[in-house]
């Protein structure tokens, strides 16, 4: 019975070391650098889009949300890749937009300043 007893605490005596062995290498590891985040693609886009770039960008999400996505990854991949060299301005954006066929539509409106008020052409009409 005692040799028994001698057994396990030898056992418990030898799991411990093993523990306290493996604690040990752990802690004296080198601690890793922690990986820079991936940038979102908004805080990519804010980087590239100048102008009225992100109105148009948001007029397409709003409009088109199926086909914005795959749109947007492909930019991105672009953008990473290097492939586009300048900011990209609203004009651009739209006319990008365009060619692939996404006819984004933004809300205009004609003003026009008279003696220091800007007015649009509706009120125009209405005053004559």
């Amino acid at each position: 019975m005692a040799s028994r007893d001698e057994d396990l605490e030898r056992l418990k005596r030898r799991r411990m070391l093993e523990l306290q062995k493996r604690m040990l290498r752990e802690s004296q590891k080198p601690e890793e650098p922690p990986k820079p985040e991936e940038p979102t693609p908004d805080e990519v886009f804010n980087t590239w889009l100048v102008g009225r770039a992100w109105e148009i960008l948001k007029a397409a999400r709003a409009q088109f949300p199926k086909v914005m996505p795959q749109v947007e990854g492909a930019l991105l991949e672009a953008l990473k890749a290097g492939r586009v060299k300048q900011k990209i301005d609203g004009e651009s954006l739209f006319q990008f937009l365009r060619q692939i066929g996404v006819p984004v539509r933004l809300q205009t409106s004609i003003r026009y300043k008279d003696h220091g008020e800007l007015k649009t052409i509706g009120q125009l009409m209405k005053e004559r």
